[in-house]
């Protein structure tokens, strides 16, 4: 992974940005503080835009007293080679088992139901 991805807020400044196509630095300010939920300090926001201009994953141009931010080819490639690591990680790409797992490892197709499937009625019906 280059080392850009390391920090959540570059990936989802990219995120915004292959969105939106392009952003002046406040819209993408603003944005990515009501997905926050919470001021971000300006000078470090700014450093993370330079960082990412200086690696080559942002381009950046002025337009009259405005900087405008849009991803590069660069930038468009790491954003979706990290979409799809995440996908694999989380998605239903897992290729663990034949169900729908929940949180506790139970699969949500296991239903508990009173049918009479020979077990008695001496405990839950405990399958492999």
């Amino acid at each position: 992974m280059t080392k850009w991805l390391h920090s959540g807020r570059r990936r989802d400044l990219c995120a915004l940005l292959y969105e939106a196509g392009e952003l002046r630095a406040q819209s993408l300010k603003s944005r990515l503080e009501s997905h926050y939920d919470e001021r971000i300090d300006p000078g470090s926001f700014y450093a993370t835009l330079t960082s990412l201009v200086e690696s080559g994953f942002l381009d950046r141009r002025t337009e009259g007293i405005a900087d405008v931010y849009a991803l590069t080819d660069a930038g468009e490639r790491a954003l979706l080679d990290h979409y799809d690591w995440l996908s694999a990680k989380v998605g239903d790409g897992d290729g663990e088992g034949d169900g729908d797992t929940l949180g506790n490892g139970i699969s949500d197709d296991d239903s508990d139901d009173d049918s009479d499937d020979g077990a008695g009625d001496d405990g839950p019906d405990l399958k492999d």
